[in-house]
């Protein structure tokens, strides 16, 4: 065995440390509550408990939590030791299956959406035994879902696991109708995760960076992506370090770590892990986020999970492989050698461009922040207008069943790059399309709208929810067919010519397609407050109730901390924009100015002309007055902001006004930045951020 394979997993109750410390009955149980979906008795959960304690303990713990996840987007932890005092004065360690089972957080402080007041303060957390225990920081962490004491669900966990349970009924219905029997369906999740790395000590210098997690002000860098030599490049020794480090602490915790590569902007990387089941894989994912900026920190950098840290440069994102398999591993997005002839592939495919097409409008706000308004539509992620690319292939195949045609595919290429030197390579019947939404890649969805500070938890919501309701759609139409391969052609014939619209395999970045997709009726939501009200639609809400993800209340609610979220971030940045001003910059610039204002003086009483100090001079003035008249009505608007009471009406006013004047205030201090010595500048420079880490 490996160094690897023996660190892989090491602070994880997983199933092999299961089946050694339970009995045969205790794990046959546990396995029947995590297929079925049965609750575990109190004297089962006792068993599991103790046997969890004890392994806890030998590898060092004191400590357990009930580890959960609220709309706070992170996780949460509550501490409690294992200590229990004894009738002599002493302590044993001990650990119950009630509090396996069971905990009770705070609840009133997490953001509700209206569902609580602040005085109600009881919550709960229910361990999630999908999902493994696992060692941090000497504390035992149990993954949990949270609620109120009312039942309201107040975290991302709960509705993702109700997803999760809908599209496998669903898809075993279906599979059911072709012959195919399984306990469950499971949706596999692959997140790619990108991120950036600066030196420590500039961040700390970088009050914008320090609150925001992205620059607010910051003259372009003489040199930025333009060489395209970044991506795929040689790593520097010191982010090598890093990643080396990084894979370790993750592989110690089962996260399947696996591809990790420099991205298109300088300083800027991507780590993705291999699939796993939706709900492991978004515990797995705020583990990644967690320890990529712990680990960092050992080497003096600081990672930065904004989505547009930097202007000029791509920002980061997250793309969400999305898929379908079986519990015995059988991949139902895997279109075979013949897609033509694989009515089940088809099906399932036929059901997903329906969804897709339904609920752009959902799939949209999955994805919606004030920080991935930055990227979406601005030519280096997706645009808002949510589309599906299929390929060359499959568009083909739809277009002659919608054509009532035989298909008769295309054979396997290959292709030959040099003599006999270089083996010929397998040609792939598409090419990738990466200004895709929604795109397939083989035998699975990309869907690659998220941001990288995002929980994978709501957009997969989403995808398994309307996934599952167009497929108990399509078996009720298709569960007595007298001839099922007919009755399969003629339903995604259907499908496909009703939903074709959203099949766009071109160049999502371009004018053209912009004003194609209004023609062809699509929603272009291009920033939060626009996007976010949708959430609450009659049809979405029908949705989400029918197949018990969210109450009508507990959409309602999210739509409330959703505009509020926004509301509050774009505050932040503002303020922290007027203080940087105000503190920093403006007694820079005016500093500088001074220095020259001396130099013409002195230079003019010396009788030597003082042409381009003056002339600068001149510049830098007319930039601060109009900056300061800039921060005064951004100050002025802020406060205005504060007073809107109407959520949806507040975080509009923070789009068309706030951001607006932080835009205008920005524009006059990066060109006052570009002008100023750089001795008197109050932070580091875009140069000396993105290309700082240089050994």
């Amino acid at each position: 065995m490996t160094e690897v394979q023996k660190l892989f997993g090491s602070l994880v109750f997983n199933e092999t440390v299961m089946k050694d410390r339970l009995p045969t009955a205790t794990y046959k149980a546990y396995k029947a509550a995590v297929l079925e979906g049965s609750p575990l008795n109190l004297e089962i959960a006792n068993i599991i408990a103790n046997a969890m304690k004890d392994w806890a303990l030998e590898h060092g713990c004191t400590h357990f939590t009930h580890w959960f996840q609220p709309m706070t987007g992170i996780t949460a932890e509550k501490h409690e030791s294992f200590i229990s005092p004894t009738a002599e004065g002493r302590v044993i360690m001990d650990f119950s299956g009630k509090e396996l089972i069971q905990g009770e957080p705070d609840a009133s402080s997490f953001p509700s959406g209206g569902l609580r007041a602040t005085f109600e303060a009881r919550g709960y957390t229910a361990w999630d035994p999908t999902s493994y225990a696992f060692i941090k920081d000497n504390c035992l962490c149990i993954p949990t879902a949270f609620c109120s004491y009312t039942g309201d669900v107040l975290d991302k966990k709960t509705p993702l696991l109700r997803s999760m349970n809908a599209v496998s009924k669903a898809a075993c219905n279906i599979l059911k109708i072709f012959g195919i029997d399984t306990v469950r369906v499971n949706s596999t999740v692959g997140p790619e995760q990108e991120y950036f790395l600066v030196d420590k000590k500039m961040w700390e210098k970088r009050k914008d960076l320090v609150y925001c997690g992205r620059t607010l002000f910051g003259a372009k860098s003489p040199r930025g992506q333009e060489l395209d030599d970044h991506y795929f490049g040689i790593i520097k020794q010191r982010v090598l370090a890093f990643m080396k480090d990084l894979d370790e602490e993750l592989w110690k915790l089962g996260v399947l770590a696996k591809t990790e590569h420099n991205e298109v902007a300088p300083a800027q990387h991507e780590l993705a892990p291999i699939f796993s089941s939706t709900n492991v894989a978004s515990d797995h994912n705020q583990l990644m986020m967690e320890f990529m900026k712990r680990v960092a920190l050992r080497h003096g950098l600081v990672c930065l999970l904004h989505e547009k840290p930097f202007d000029g440069v791509n920002g980061s994102g997250k793309h969400n492989n999305w898929s379908l398999a079986t519990e015995e591993g059988m991949n139902l997005l895997d279109p075979g050698k013949e897609p033509y002839k694989n009515l089940r592939f088809l099906t399932f495919l036929a059901a997903i461009l329906k969804a897709v097409d339904e609920y752009q409008d959902l799939l949209r706000v999955s994805v919606a922040s004030a920080g991935n308004d930055h990227r979406l539509g601005a030519n280096e992620a997706p645009p808002a207008i949510v589309s599906v690319f299929l390929g060359t292939e499959l568009t083909a195949v739809l277009e002659a069943i919608a054509a009532d045609k035989v298909y008769n595919g295309s054979p396997e290429t290959y292709m030959k790059i040099s003599d006999d030197t270089i083996p010929a390579l397998v040609k792939d019947n598409t090419d990738r399309n990466r200004t895709s939404p929604f795109a397939f890649t083989g035998n699975k969805f990309e869907f690659r709208m998220l941001g990288s500070m995002f929980s994978i938890s709501g957009p997969n919501i989403v995808l398994n929810t309307i996934v599952a309701k167009e497929l108990d759609e399509f078996a009720e139409k298709l569960a007595d067919a007298p001839d099922l391969e007919a009755a399969v052609y003629d339903l995604v014939k259907e499908t496909y010519l009703a939903h074709k619209r959203i099949v766009f395999n071109g160049n999502g970045y371009t004018d053209e397609w912009v004003e194609e997709a209004e023609k062809r009726g699509l929603l272009n939501l291009k920033s939060t407050p626009e996007a976010i009200p949708y959430l609450a639609a009659e049809k979405n809400v029908e949705l989400f109730s029918k197949y018990h993800i969210f109450t009508e209340s507990e959409v309602k609610s999210r739509v409330e901390i959703l505009l509020e979220n926004y509301s509050t971030v774009i505050g932040i940045e503002a303020a922290t924009a007027l203080e940087m001003f105000h503190k920093d910059i403006l007694p820079a610039i005016s500093a500088y100015n001074s220095d020259l204002t001396k130099a013409v003086l002195d230079k003019k009483a010396a009788g030597i002309s003082a042409g381009f100090e003056s002339e600068l001079a001149d510049k830098l003035s007319k930039l601060g007055a109009e900056m300061y008249a800039t921060s005064v009505k951004l100050d002025a608007d802020l406060k205005a902001a504060g007073d809107i009471e109407c959520s949806k009406k507040q975080a509009e006013f923070y789009h068309d006004v706030v951001l607006e004047d932080m835009t205008a205030l920005r524009a006059a201090v990066d060109a006052a930045e570009a002008l100023t010595g750089g001795k008197y500048l109050p932070y580091p420079t875009y140069g000396e951020l993105l290309y700082g880490v240089n050994e």
